[in-house]
């Protein structure tokens, strides 16, 4: 029988070899775990190697784009330069030719009108008229004026065009002269402001399919109490019906009177509308009318 001592040295030697083994086993982790942070340190020290490298290519990059940077501004800089220097020559060269151009039309002459810009000639009473001639090309000279060289002769003589036309062509005085009746002189006045964008005060409307222009009762009875100062809403109404015979009579009939369901706050209505349609003959206007400076007939 073993005594007490033996005993007790057994048991202290199966502690120390548990403990042995628990020591090797954290010593087996710990020896994984600085393998796994070495190898981590491994990558993470090859990605910074290829980071800094990536880092030297852009400075490399940024530094040829910095100097191809100020290469460009300076090419700029003497193209604007160039550019502002070009557009000097050009507007003074524009000056020249329109002044060189307005002369030639004071002289009486006919000059094509895709070569003048008709709003940069000042001429003697600043106003050009645009004609057709025979050879069927597009002209302005001043007013009436008859071509020096007599090279065409004007497609559209003064007796050629529509009354409504011709009154249009008047000046206040003039019209006045010729007519005494109000509602003849607002239709020519209405139809000037559709020929002649200068012309201010506008009321017509851009059609679509079958209709170039149009204009409303209603815009038109405020377009005349413009015209009129001073006239009651009432009157005005009454012009709007003898204004709109004026223009169906000067025009021999080429507008049209249609009539149209409007609705204005929540209510329907019936509106009349004087109408100038695609296939309305009307003397040096030809095609789809397009109200721009440059197809107007005449241009103040």
């Amino acid at each position: 029988m073993r005594d007490a001592p033996d005993r007790t040295r057994d048991a202290s030697l199966e502690s120390l070899a548990e403990e042995l083994e628990v020591l090797h086993e954290q010593n087996e982790r710990l020896t994984e775990r600085v393998e796994t942070l070495e190898n981590d340190l491994d990558r993470a020290t090859d990605r910074i190697e290829t980071l800094e490298d990536e880092t030297d290519t852009l400075r490399i990059e940024n530094d040829r784009l910095q100097s191809r940077v100020d290469e460009l501004g300076a090419e700029t800089e003497a193209t604007s330069a160039a550019v502002d220097a070009a557009h000097r020559r050009s507007g003074a060269n524009k000056e020249r030719l329109e002044e060189l151009q307005a002369r030639e039309l004071e002289k009486g002459a006919h000059l094509l009108e895709t070569n003048v810009d008709s709003h940069g000639i000042d001429v003697d009473g600043n106003m050009l008229e645009k004609i057709r001639k025979d050879d069927d090309r597009l002209y302005y000279r001043l007013p009436d004026s008859e071509d020096p060289l007599h090279r065409s002769s004007v497609s559209l003589a003064h007796g050629d065009l529509l009354p409504i036309q011709q009154l249009a062509r008047m000046d206040e005085e003039m019209l006045r002269s010729t007519t005494n009746a109000l509602p003849s002189r607002l239709a020519a006045k209405l139809w000037k402001v559709r020929t002649d964008p200068t012309a201010g005060d506008d009321p017509w409307q851009s059609g679509c399919k079958d209709v170039r222009e149009y204009v409303k009762a209603s815009d038109l009875k405020h377009w005349i109490r413009r015209q009129e100062p001073g006239t009651s809403d009432s009157y005005a109404k009454k012009l709007v019906s003898r204004t709109i015979d004026a223009l169906l009579d000067l025009s021999k009939n080429r507008l049209a009177i249609r009539r149209k369901r409007e609705r204005k706050n929540g209510l329907e209505y019936t509106e009349r509308r004087v109408l100038l349609t695609t296939d309305a003959e009307i003397p040096g206007e030809t095609g789809l009318f397009d109200r721009t400076p440059e197809t107007a007939d005449v241009h103040g």
